[in-house]
């Protein structure tokens, strides 16, 4: 209902981005071209300005931006609280999760949601933690799932779970018989790690640094962008790896892999974060309330190494 020339102007406004907005509302970069074009003309200026390869916001624009932002709040908070009433849950839903949570996690949680919600039109993006996070605070998306630490304080950061990392390696390492293993054990041997960005590496960095050891005391020969690539790289003896316990359960069952815990454990907990000022749409409410719950049904805490969950 909302004037779709304000929507794809407030979308370009936000992304400073052609391309950027025709990618985010499915539209071509010609579409929205034209979308800008027909509101300039209503308007009789320029609402951009364009040089070198960059758009910026003119004054004008700048007005305009803080009255579409306004108008599109006000439309989706009438929409709804009518279907609040009405009883009718619509979306759409645009969810992050960092990278860990989107492989292994959120599946299960849109999954069931979506069954539950069929008319709600959920997105999901996944990409390491400090990617949600900058989507959720660009307001590109309207949840990040993310693990680590979350320091931004216009979020706001629920845990829904508590997870444990573990030191992975294969079946046949000198360090598998291990029961438990103290981090300085591990220094000695290649280490696959998760790349710059990623929670994992983060929560790894600090608990090396809170016990005096330099993260760069750890022998990194390669890095990978998520956890089944580290995985076949142990797999195939190029080193050892420290990942979520959550990430092992195929492996464990096979006995293609053995994951040994730390000593002290390093913990961790998955976060839902938002915008603290946002607007939350019912279908938002419903999803958070549905995390929640199906974090209580899997059961709180972290999954012990060498044991399902389920």
């Amino acid at each position: 209902m909302a004037d779709r020339r304000l929507q794809v102007f407030a979308t370009v406004a936000r992304l400073l981005s052609f391309t950027k907005a025709a990618e985010s509302l499915h539209m071509t970069q010609p579409a929205v071209t034209f979308q800008i074009r027909q509101l300039e003309e209503y308007f009789n200026t320029r609402l951009f300005d364009r040089t070198h390869n960059r758009i910026t916001l003119t004054e004008t624009g700048e007005l305009v931006k803080q009255y579409a932002d306004q108008i599109i709040g006000m439309y989706k908070e009438m929409d709804n609280e009518v279907r609040t009433l009405t009883g009718d849950i619509q979306g759409p839903l645009i969810i992050g999760a960092s990278t860990t949570i989107g492989e292994y996690f959120i599946p299960g949680i849109v999954g069931s949601y979506q069954n539950n919600f069929p008319d709600v039109k959920v997105r999901l993006h996944v990409a390491n933690t400090n990617g949600i996070i900058h989507m959720v605070e660009n307001n590109e998306i309207d949840i990040g799932i993310v693990e680590g630490p979350v320091n931004n304080k216009n979020l706001v950061k629920e845990v829904i779970w508590n997870d444990e990392l573990v030191l992975v390696c294969p079946v046949d390492h000198a360090l598998a018989t291990h029961k438990k293993l103290a981090i300085p054990d591990v220094l000695d041997y290649p280490f696959i790690s998760r790349e710059e960005g990623s929670g994992t590496r983060e929560v790894v960095e600090n608990y090396l640094t809170k016990r005096k050891i330099e993260p760069d005391s750890i022998n990194i020969i390669m890095e990978f962008g998520s956890p089944e690539s580290i995985k076949s790289a142990v797999t195939a003896g190029l080193g050892v790896s420290i990942l979520s316990a959550a990430t092992m359960e195929k492996e464990l069952a096979l006995k293609s892999l053995a994951a040994v815990p730390l000593n002290p454990p390093i913990k961790r907990t998955f976060s839902i974060v938002y915008q603290r000022q946002k607007f939350r749409l019912r279908a938002m409410e419903e999803f958070l309330a549905f995390a929640r719950q199906h974090c209580e049904a899997r059961g709180q805490g972290a999954t012990p190494a060498g044991k399902k969950n389920h």
